[in-house]
């Protein structure tokens, strides 16, 4: 069974304290564009690495795309694969670009024979190409392709049979997804091939309302986990067991206390579930995680994000725009050369 592992996205300002000590957390995430142009920030994540595994999350492979991942793009992440040498590497299922033209979101896909087929000739160019398993990340949907012909998590299981790919399963997305569409998160939780899942993320949304005054989640990474991602995460490693798990925050960044207190929470939540699955007789430790895991997070920081966060959705655009992160943030790098032309960090996913 693995340990319970988890972990923080990386943000400039964290890594001294987690260089000295004085923060704690299991392991770390950085964005894989947002280092390749950037060598201060390398060699700080280099000396990092010493001291913490690494998880590198792209988001600008446009896996989804009618057209193969940027080849160039391409190059550069299986560079920074070989300097960084992290544990895991992800990217998102959806795509960002279009003829040269790239967009600062995360859009979804019909599910159907023919995506199908183009998402597994992607996955397996990067995975020949860096010569790892890439863990893909469902995403969080606001609406759905009248073109689909499969449901999601059979979309992604049959993607996992053909690729040998991992998933990287984001509680939150399911959840925000599940809302918006009238479905239940579980069922499709239940429905992704376990023993592919080699990661979670957990992160916070923003509720509003849709033209129809329906509920509207939209994944901003602004906010706390919410409760309603907690109880589902519960549950979800209750049937998985341990996997390392990452609090993301992209948005309205917090004092690092806070984010690694909700890291704490989720690995007291992770023992909990080895407990569990250890059997009965060790059925009082599982009961003292999870209290343990519900006094975690401080009092106040729980609950929705605010209508401000929603996320851009921008017109399309060429070359590398802005971060939304600003600049010295983990999710811009300070103002790179002028770079070949690519996908820029999504805010959210």
């Amino acid at each position: 069974m693995r340990p319970a592992l988890a972990g923080i996205g990386l943000k400039d300002d964290f890594i001294d304290p987690l260089l000295d000590g004085t923060a704690s957390v299991d392991f770390v995430e950085v964005h894989a564009e947002n280092v390749m142009d950037c060598p201060p920030r390398l060699r700080r994540l280099l000396a990092l690495r010493e001291r913490l595994p690494l998880s590198v999350h792209g988001v600008g492979l446009s896996l989804g795309g009618a057209r193969p991942p940027d080849a160039a793009h391409l190059e550069a992440l299986a560079t920074l694969l070989q300097r960084l040498q992290p544990r895991w590497l992800s990217e998102h299922l959806a795509w960002s670009g279009h003829d040269g033209r790239f967009c600062n979101d995360l859009l979804p896909l019909a599910w159907n024979a023919p995506t199908l087929r183009r998402v597994c000739a992607h996955i397996d160019q990067v995975q020949e190409r860096t010569r790892r398993t890439l863990l893909l990340e469902n995403p969080a949907t606001y609406l759905e392709c009248d073109a689909s012909t499969m449901g999601e998590a059979e979309f992604i299981a049959e993607l996992v049979r053909r690729t040998g790919c991992g998933l990287l399963l984001d509680v939150n997305n399911a959840h925000v997804s599940a809302v918006n569409h009238g479905r239940e998160a579980w069922d499709f939780i239940q429905a992704l091939p376990a023993a592919a899942i080699g990661e979670i993320h957990l992160a916070g949304h923003a509720e509003d309302r849709d033209a129809a005054g329906a509920r509207l989640l939209i994944d901003h990474h602004g906010a706390p986990v919410d409760d309603a991602v907690w109880q589902l995460y519960a549950r979800t490693v209750a049937h998985l067991g341990p996997v390392p798990t990452l609090i993301e925050r992209d948005q309205h960044i917090p004092p690092l206390a806070e984010l690694v207190a909700e890291a704490h929470r989720a690995r007291a939540l992770q023992s909990g579930a080895v407990a569990r699955l250890a059997g009965p007789a060790t059925w009082p430790l599982m009961a003292h995680a999870v209290a343990t895991a519900a006094r975690a997070t401080p009092a106040g920081h729980a609950g929705h994000g605010s209508h401000a966060g929603h996320p851009r959705h921008g017109p399309l655009q060429t070359g590398r725009p802005e971060s939304p992160d600003g600049p010295g943030s983990p999710g811009n790098p300070h103002t790179p050369p002028a770079p070949r032309v690519r996908p820029a960090e999504q805010p959210h996913g």
